[in-house]
């Protein structure tokens, strides 16, 4: 019986080297690729919760060696700066705040990697996500559920898998805890066993995102007005791209009061305050929604939603606003619901899909 084929995303971390042990355990033939999609040597020099840098190759490198596979890298720089760094510059520019995991796993690891994998003809590809993937016997359907371990769920930046991606996905980590999946990288004597988890923004490791921003694009952004709701002016701002909402530390404002975030007005170059109690609202729309059943709901539906990647699901109705944008309404008002973040929504652990807050 010819075994299945599994091509296995590694980026030199312990999860996607645990993954591709789980898989060969579980029977395929595995092949490891190391994306490399941009020069983590150069921006990251000396961090061990950087990633893309020649160490992190190598680590991958070194457990496909133990584990006697074949092992490539392979170039996604364009395509990576592209679709996830120039889209997380121009969110920034515009007002928005970007979530470039999302991104990233969208059009890098599970279209570009995907479509490669499809061509070599790979029955599926393998990451190192904490999330579960299984089969509804009544509909046919593939879902999407949260990991095992809620400290560790992945799901919120999977939400823009289709029907065919989860077909042909695997990731072996979902059932699994963080600290059992080092367990089994001593076991197996892998170098990466103790290795720090990288960070959220892997490209911008030290946070400093406005620096990241004006060295990528060469801009100096101009310097321009807090005001208040009423558009009283506040103080001077250093830059809107320096700002995201809800933002409370680092105004360099001496206020009477504590004053967050409210919106950024990028046409008027303005950053507008406001009061903790006027962060809050119910209602928003979101835009390029994705339905993992594939099927739009004729009618409004109940759904637990979360507006944040760290953030506990809150009871919503959603309506579907034709085939790829919703109206949302939390039963409660949330917390600085932010432009160009995702909702995404769920019926238990499942997912039933997500979009781009509008």
């Amino acid at each position: 019986m010819t075994k299945k084929k599994a091509l296995i995303a590694m980026s030199g971390g312990v999860d996607s080297s645990v993954a591709a042990y789980l898989t060969q355990k579980a029977g395929y033939e595995i092949m490891g690729v190391n994306m490399h999609l941009f020069d983590g040597n150069r921006r990251n020099q000396d961090n061990e919760k950087s990633c893309c840098s020649v160490k992190d190759t190598l680590c991958a490198n070194s457990v496909a060696e133990r584990l006697g596979f074949p092992f490539h890298v392979w170039d996604y720089t364009a395509q990576f700066k592209e679709m996830v760094i120039n889209n997380f510059i121009k969110a920034y520019e515009t007002g928005r705040t970007p979530n470039p995991c999302i991104d990233c796993n969208r059009y890098l690891k599970f279209s570009a990697l995907y479509d490669r994998a499809e061509q070599l003809g790979m029955d599926c590809i393998v990451t190192g996500h904490y999330s579960l993937i299984d089969r509804d016997e009544e509909s046919g359907l593939y879902r999407l559920h949260k990991a095992v371990d809620p400290s560790k769920d992945q799901s919120y930046v999977l939400y823009n898998l289709t029907q065919k991606q989860l077909a042909h996905t695997f990731f072996p980590l979902g059932g699994m805890t963080k600290e059992e999946t080092r367990r089994i990288a001593d076991e197996m004597g892998f170098i990466n066993a103790r290795k720090p988890d990288s960070q959220d923004i892997c490209f911008v490791p030290d946070g400093d995102y406005s620096r990241f921003i004006s060295e990528e694009t060469g801009k100096e952004y101009p310097h321009g007005d807090f005001v208040d709701e009423e558009g009283n002016v506040l103080g001077e701002h250093k830059g809107i791209i320096r700002y995201t909402i809800g933002q409370r530390k680092g105004l360099g404002l001496a206020l009477p009061q504590p004053m967050y975030v409210k919106e950024k007005d990028v046409a008027n170059n303005r950053v507008v305050l406001c009061v903790h109690e006027h962060l809050f609202t119910r209602e928003f729309d979101a835009v390029d929604f994705n339905w993992i059943s594939g099927k739009v709901p004729e009618e409004p539906i109940r759904v637990n939603a979360r507006v944040r990647y760290n953030q506990q699901e809150k009871p919503a109705t959603v309506t579907p606003v034709g085939t790829d944008s919703v109206h949302v309404c939390f039963d409660e008002p949330m917390r600085a619901i932010t432009r160009g973040q995702a909702v995404v929504l769920y019926d238990g652990d499942i997912v039933v899909g997500g979009g781009t807050i509008a």
